[in-house]
């Protein structure tokens, strides 16, 4: 499976949204529904705290064969041994971590400017998340709604997979599809807050996944 194949969903972990299901316990179940990637974002948790959580994700997402980023967090990503780190503009710069990172380790960064993308690949970056796509109010740090076009302009100026990110639905998977050339969306609320998230998981998913894919997970 590509790293282009792997994002077709990220799900971004929210305890407070999870309550009362334990994080790990959404993880599972959407990991078990064909998920490949998750991202570990718990801001207001403890270094020690976030460790801890990390290295209990890693065992279940290595048991699915998925990829586990950490949200800001290189040296917590590090310590943990996952997959990547998904890092901010106010985060460590890419080219630096790219620089203190193995071989082989993924960074994940963010942008909504075309020109900011190419020189965030140019660093190092492996994929971009680009939002936000539509309204939200799960990340207070989300910017202005950029929409279809804002993303599709992003995903055209790069090598690198591009993924929506921002009030993504089922729906709003099905247009960011049709009309960039974005290869998955990265969610939180529209997961972790679900009733059954591993369903709502695939259908996030379908709009980027051949069937066939689907049916192998």
């Amino acid at each position: 499976m590509t790293l282009a194949e792997a994002l077709s969903l990220i799900v971004i972990t929210d305890r407070g949204l999870a309550h009362p299901r334990p994080v790990e316990e959404v993880v599972v179940d959407v990991l078990r529904a064909g998920v490949k990637a998750i991202q570990l974002r718990e801001k207001d948790a403890p270094p020690r705290e976030l460790l801890e959580c990390a290295l209990t994700l890693r065992e279940k997402t290595r048991e699915f064969g998925a990829l586990l980023f950490v949200n800001d967090r290189l040296d917590v990503a590090l310590a943990a041994g996952v997959d990547g780190v998904h890092l901010g503009p106010d985060d460590i710069p890419v080219a630096a971590a790219r620089g203190a990172a193995p071989p082989g380790f993924l960074i994940g960064t963010s942008t909504d400017i075309p020109g900011v993308a190419r020189d965030l690949q140019a660093a190092g970056a492996d994929y971009i998340g680009c939002g936000a796509v539509f309204q939200t109010t799960t990340k207070k740090d989300a910017g202005e709604v950029i929409g279809i076009d804002g993303l599709a302009a992003v995903a055209a100026a790069v090598d690198i997979p591009v993924v929506g990110i921002g009030g993504v639905t089922p729906e709003g998977a099905r247009k960011i599809a049709e009309g960039s050339e974005a290869v998955g969306t990265a969610v939180i609320s529209a997961v972790m807050a679900a009733s059954e998230p591993g369903r709502v998981a695939q259908e996030l998913m379908r709009p980027f996944t051949r069937t066939e894919t689907l049916e192998e997970l």
